[in-house]
């Protein structure tokens, strides 16, 4: 019987979730709405009696003392003056997690298991006051704030039109696809035929690729042998299996392809190959030869390196750009949750410790041109809303992230997460990061159901956005059921169950077994036995469909009992879907039926390497030069600006969503000072609560310095990780990277991508860069992610189509242990008449920084890294760490100095007076650039003045200057001259810190 639940606050207290709906409403969209209540409402489509709800209204679903219910409308009660009704519920097939919530609370009240065909979905109902608001506005509400089609439907009833009786109706979105799965057989005589599939079916399949997939399937010996099973062309099944596999998110076809580089300056050309293997897996596997702490790398779910002698950590991330951009708060909740996967599914399991985030969107105050699908300030609010109900609801300390806005990415956002997890060394008298399927192996998927929803995530990721993009990718995390199966698997794993384990994440089962296969050399799998949302999916559809929180497992036969006994206490579902067999061939069935027949290397050779040409104009060439600027007399009002500017003012708003505090592991925080108000250099976590080894970690973002060139982008970006991590006591003898590309189409186009040449030529510039600079400083990768295509096309205000494309992007992720949590530091002064250092050498670098990018400049001499040096001074500040040397470490990166020092003024609440010409610097740099260059290479530190001896003679090989002294006044004071050159309070700093966005927090 179907019946329908209201639960709304009772109408003498307040409701939070109407007045931000109210706030939203006349902030971002202007529209009238004088008050509004919510209401939950929660559709039983069950078979429970009329004694039966009503319990579960009482006992499950309300608190008496602050909430009203009722299976009859409540708006009467609620706000009897209403002017609109406004009912928003999910679309049939898309996740509900708050209703699958309710009828497991459900099923614990009662006793009782629920069938397949019975579920409870969740909607809300917005009541609003609002006589001036008319139809059109309501709609706008709906469709701009409060629902996304793509997901979500809605209903607008005025005052005149309710029912009083029946309210918004009976809404059940059942999916009912209402037909029998088939298997498509398919015979492509031609190139042309197959890419008129492809286009057809949306498999993005590579043009290069066709003449290797048909070659195959026309193999004689090919031919025979599938003939034995009674297949001839390729079907459906294995076309989608091919274009998931080799699709660029999965394959990185991008990153092993050739490059015919060309400099257009000297007439230079060089040819590139397979810029991943040169760049990134050589280096590393070098540097790892020479360090006994680095693990496991390059081949599996997550890097894993040494945290101390008992435990390993292992550290992943990811981007989630295509599916953030069409539908934000799905697409970041699966990103987060489903970065968490990773190290779930690294070696043979581990703990998830911690996760982070970096967003990269339009500017939230957008009001120009275009017309992007989400405006910024709504896909910024997703995005947020997504990252923090996939940590917190996962019980996973959000550690740290970081936000870019830039106009360049209205055409496709991105969204960077990231995961570290935390293993010991051995299991069950194994190397916990070892694992391998054996012959004879059952495959096992855990988790959650299969559905439509995800279908074809990684192949709509290896295009630009545009109307055409499809939206089945789009789907909605699950951080509860996930959880359990966290938590069930690390069991598992202790008991020494599982052989082998990795997450159904971009291809889904075709990419979990279709992997793990080839270490056992063969699989045999039945799709129809797979577990399914509803019925009536096709067998392509199960084998590629991306839907969350499902993992593969190899157990072995003798182990299956006591594995499915752990998995029913977590109430985490189960089921055998084959085994693995030493036969060379991944044979899938559907029941009787074969629908895959191919061997498992297949998709390891034969194919061909992507070309690219590439083509390098030097920054000068372009016609970048130093803008001419005579320094101001004071320069208190450029560094009030940058503090208020939007790349550098509080995010407060953010982060106070995140719950950092939730395994009470949690040393530096992502706010320092007294006030916790000012951003941390790094985070600080202690991953094993009994022991004292803590994690430090930081992400870095230098963008514009890639509009002069991606090389010193890169290189700053890996010289600023390291002194990140060395700032609050983590060991850079022991630091790790993890590069996350992000980069607009590189293959040249006339028509449709005519700088292709030049964008292949700064990725090219960029992996170089991490190649020498990884090397020169020791930082093995022990972990990375590419996504590329981040373009759009999006309409403007005339109806124009226009091709937005992102600025090249890599976010630098370092971590490091901190060996002892007694040498960590935080960036704020902590005591009056502390003498403060600048170490290193302050350049003419003020290219692509902050000075030059609020003034509308570029500029051309953007920052050169010195790895070497840079390396040097870091063990060096690690030693005075260690001996306890240094009160406060702080390093210049976006503004300079002067931001620098504004943020340990800020973060201690103490004054600093500080002497530009004590700088060591050339004499011919100006005050601005001695305030606001971004040389790297620097750190700011506090000393105590009777320490000051023993940190000169630890520092005598390196540039250290004293530069000035902590006061107790409430001051920032800059000199040059004799004469102040900027006096700034720090209260008013602080507000200029906090305007822009300290209204949200």
């Amino acid at each position: 019987m179907a019946s329908r639940l209201e639960i709304g606050l009772r109408p003498q207290l307040p409701d939070p979730a109407g007045a931000g709906l109210r706030a939203r409403a006349r902030a971002y969209l202007r529209l009238p709405v004088e008050e509004a209540r919510v209401l939950r409402v929660l559709t039983f489509d069950t078979a429970l009696d009329e004694n039966q709800l009503d319990f579960v209204r009482q006992e499950v679903f309300t608190n008496p003392v602050t909430e009203l219910s009722s299976f009859a409308p409540l708006a009467g009660q609620i706000m009897p003056a209403f002017d609109w009704a406004l009912w928003v519920g999910l679309k049939p097939g898309v996740r509900d997690n708050e209703g699958a919530t309710a009828i497991e609370g459900m099923a614990d009240a009662l006793g009782r298991e629920f069938g397949p065909d019975e579920a409870v979905y969740a909607s809300r109902l917005h009541l609003l006051r609002a006589p001036r608001l008319t139809r059109a506005g309501a709609e706008a509400l709906c469709a701009e704030l409060l629902a996304n089609p793509i997901i979500q439907r809605w209903r607008v009833i005025g005052a005149a039109e309710w029912d009083s009786q029946n309210g918004v109706g009976l809404i059940i979105p059942r999916v009912e696809l209402g037909r029998r799965p088939v298997v498509e057989r398919i015979e492509a005589r031609s190139d042309a035929e197959l890419m008129e599939l492809s286009d057809r079916r949306g498999l993005f399949l590579n043009p290069a690729d066709l003449p290797a997939i048909r070659a195959y399937f026309d193999d004689p010996r090919v031919r025979a042998e599938r003939a034995a099973v009674g297949l001839a062309g390729p079907t459906d099944v294995e076309l989608e299996y091919i274009s998931q596999a080799r699709s660029d998110h999965c394959n990185h076809n991008t990153f092993t392809g050739r490059y015919a580089y060309r400099d257009l300056a000297t007439g230079q050309s060089v040819e590139v190959d397979n810029l991943f293997k040169s760049c990134i897996k050589t280096p590393t596997e070098q540097l790892a030869a020479q360090k006994a702490w680095v693990v496991s790398v390059l081949w599996d779910n997550a890097g894993v390196a040494r945290l101390d002698e008992q435990y390993n950590y292992a550290v992943t991330g990811e981007t989630h750009n295509s599916p953030s951009n069409m539908e934000a708060y799905g697409g970041a909740i699966t990103g987060i949750v489903g970065v968490y996967r990773d190290p779930l599914g690294t070696g043979l399991g581990s703990k998830l410790a911690a996760g982070m985030w970096g967003f990269c969107v339009g500017p939230r105050d957008y009001d120009g041109d275009l017309r992007p699908l989400l405006h910024p300030r709504r896909l910024l609010d997703g995005l947020i809303d997504g990252v923090r109900d996939g940590g917190n609801k996962s019980g996973i300390p959000t550690a740290l992230g970081t936000l870019i806005f830039d106009e360049r990415y209205l055409g496709k956002c991105l969204v960077f997460v990231g995961a570290v997890g935390v293993m010991p060394r051995e299991v069950a008298g194994r190397p916990s990061h070892l694992k391998a399927a054996g012959d004879g192996d059952l495959v096992i998927m855990c988790g959650g159901r299969v559905g439509a929803d995800g279908i074809h995530g990684v192949t709509a990721s290896s295009a630009g956005f545009s109307d055409n993009t499809p939206a089945g990718h789009v789907q909605i995390g699950d951080p509860y059921t996930q959880k359990k199966m966290h938590d069930f698997l690390l069991e598992a794993r202790d008991e020494g169950l599982i052989n082998f384990i990795t997450d159904n994440g971009g291809g889904g089962l075709s990419s979990s077994i279709g992997e793990s296969a080839r270490s056992s050399r063969g699989a045999e799998v039945d799709l129809a036995k797979a577990p399914l949302k509803y019925q009536g999916l096709d067998p392509w559809q199960i084998w590629v469909s991306e839907s969350q929180e499902r993992m593969t497992v190899a157990v072995a036969p003798d182990n299956l009992p006591r594995f499915m006994s752990l998995s029913t206490k977590h109430g985490v579902e189960s089921t055998v879907l084959g085994r693995y067999a030493a036969t060379g061939k991944l044979k899938l069935t559907y029941g009787s039926e074969v629908c895959c027949y191919v061997d498992v290397d297949f998709l390891e050779s034969g194919f061909p390497q992507w070309r690219f040409e590439a083509q390098w104009t030097p920054p000068a060439l372009r016609g970048l030069v130093e803008p001419v600027l005579a320094a101001p007399i004071e320069a208190d009002k450029l560094i009030l600006e940058l503090l208020a500017s939007p790349n550098l003012c509080s995010r407060q708003w953010i982060n106070r969503q995140f719950d950092h505090e939730v395994q009470g592991s949690s040393v530096i925080k992502p706010f320092v000072g007294p006030a916790q108000d000012v951003p941390s250099e790094a985070a600080v976590l202690l991953p094993r609560l009994d022991g004292r080894a803590g994690l430090a970690m930081a992400q870095v973002f230098l963008t514009e310095y890639g509009d002069i060139d991606t090389y010193d982008m890169v290189a700053a970006e890996i010289d600023e990780g390291l002194r990140r991590v060395t700032a609050v006591g983590g060991d850079p003898a022991q630091t790790g990277g993890m590069d996350n590309f992000c980069w607009p189409s590189i293959q040249y186009d006339p028509k449709n991508n005519p700088d292709g040449r030049y964008k292949a030529a700064q990725l090219v510039r960029a992996c170089w860069a991490l190649r020498d600079c990884c090397l020169t400083a020791g930082i093995p990768l022990l972990s990375g992610k590419d996504s590329m295509y981040v373009d759009g096309t999006i309409a403007d205000r005339r109806g124009l189509r226009r091709r937005v494309s992102g600025p090249p992007t890599m976010m630098f992720t370092a971590t490091a242990p901190v060996h002892d949590l007694a040498w960590c530091q935080t960036l704020e002064p902590k005591v009056a008449g502390d003498i403060v250092y600048v170490l290193g050498r302050t350049k003419d670098e003020l290219g692509g920084g902050a000075l030059y990018n609020h003034l509308g400049q570029v500029g051309l001499q953007a920052p050169k890294s010195d790895l070497a040096a840079t390396k040097a001074l870091c063990l060096a500040v690690h030693q005075g760490l260690k001996e306890g040397l240094l009160a406060a470490v702080c390093l210049p990166s976006r503004g300079g100095l002067a931001l620098a020092w504004a943020r340990m003024a800020l973060a201690g609440g103490l004054g600093l007076e500080l002497d530009l010409d004590a700088l060591d610097a050339p004499d011919d740099l100006g005050l601005l650039g001695r305030l606001f260059s971004e040389s790297t290479g620097r750190l700011v530190v506090c000393v105590d003045p009777a320490k000051a001896a023993a940190f000169e003679a630890l520092l005598a090989d390196f540039s250290a200057r004293a530069v000035g002294r902590v006061t107790k006044g409430k001051s920032l004071v800059i000199t040059s001259g004799g004469q102040a050159v900027a006096s700034l309070a720090i209260g008013k700093m602080r507000r200029q810190f906090t305007r822009r966005f300290g209204a949200l927090v």
